[in-house]
């Protein structure tokens, strides 16, 4: 699973960690985040993320 990170603040999704904040389990891919999950930092919208090589 890869980790995108967010092109506004830097924060970095890690599917392994999931977001505690957001209520995302742990495990949980980007893809399956749902459409209204945003950026735990600053908010930011899942279209404003990229995957992380």
């Amino acid at each position: 699973m890869k980790q995108h990170q967010c092109q506004i603040c830097g924060y970095i999704y890690d599917p392994a960690q999931g977001d505690a904040e957001g209520k995302i389990p742990p495990n949980t891919p980007f893809e399956k985040l749902p459409d209204n999950w945003v950026c735990p930092i600053c908010g930011a919208s899942k279209d404003q993320f990229s995957p992380v090589d």
